[in-house]
């Protein structure tokens, strides 16, 4: 059943989201780190990584995104293709449980993506993201399968979620926000010739989906890829050519804790 948004609910929602998707949102997220750069692969690659390790507090993952930067010497293509990750000492910490083995791991798979395509939306359009029903499940199908072959034949989870049929892919949702949504605010919107706002999941963790709940946005209790679903949906019946606009309120709302009416 669709949950319908009250015209009251639907006002908060407008207003928080428009209050949050700012400039000033940037400096204390990881999306300033893509946007530093100005190359579409530096981007992508920047924008993947940041994403990977955007778990926990955000000051950390921040400090932790600069850490990544700064050890590819700020030219993540170049690094790349030069191989430089493997001068890594693979037990470096860089953020909590994600060391430097699986950076390399990542780093090696994207070589294979980037010594054949110019860009990651190449990639994406030759498996066919842009024409999935579920755009982020689909890249992390292709992109697991390359990283997998680049690295003998061995997974890593900590690289990318091995469990699609059930994953809420926070993660990647959140990465193909910014590389996009193309408003001119917050996210990027780079990849706007390969797929369109209307075709992207709200990045759904923990505490967005609390957030959904006590709203009434959401009344699946495991925030899953069901969920993600679920939500994205109802959120589409508020704005069908930008749902994830609404990742802002829900984002603002949790992280502050303010009441919901």
């Amino acid at each position: 059943m669709q949950t319908i948004v009250s015209s009251d609910l639907r006002e908060l929602l407008d207003a928080e989201a428009t209050r949050i998707n700012s400039p000033a949102f940037i400096d204390a997220d990881p999306v300033q780190f893509p946007r530093r750069f100005t190359a579409q692969p530096d981007i992508e690659i920047a924008a993947l990584l940041s994403a990977t390790i955007a778990w926990g507090n955000r000051r950390m993952i921040c400090a932790n995104c600069e850490k990544i930067l700064r050890l590819m010497d700020y030219q993540p293509h170049a690094y790349i293709l030069d191989e430089g990750y493997l001068d890594l000492p693979p037990e470096l910490n860089i953020h909590r449980t994600f060391f430097a083995r699986n950076l390399i791991h990542y780093l090696r798979g994207l070589r294979a993506i980037y010594t054949t395509h110019p860009t990651l939306a190449d990639f994406a359009r030759a498996v066919g993201v842009h024409t999935a029903e579920l755009p982020a499940w689909h890249l992390v199908q292709h992109l697991s399968h390359t990283l997998t072959q680049a690295n003998g034949g061995t997974p890593d989870s900590r690289c990318l979620p091995q469990n699609l049929a059930t994953t809420a892919l926070k993660r990647i949702n959140m990465a193909l926000r910014w590389l996009v949504r193309d408003d001119g605010i917050v996210d990027i919107g780079i990849w706007r010739n390969l797929l369109t706002p209307a075709q992207l999941y709200i990045p759904l963790d923990v505490h967005v989906g609390n957030t959904a709940r006590d709203l009434g946005l959401l009344t699946r209790a495991s925030n899953d890829r069901r969920a993600v679903l679920s939500l994205t949906d109802t959120l589409r019946t508020l704005r069908p050519s930008d749902p994830v606009f609404y990742d802002y309120a829900l984002f603002g709302l949790g992280i502050e804790h303010k009441s919901p009416l």
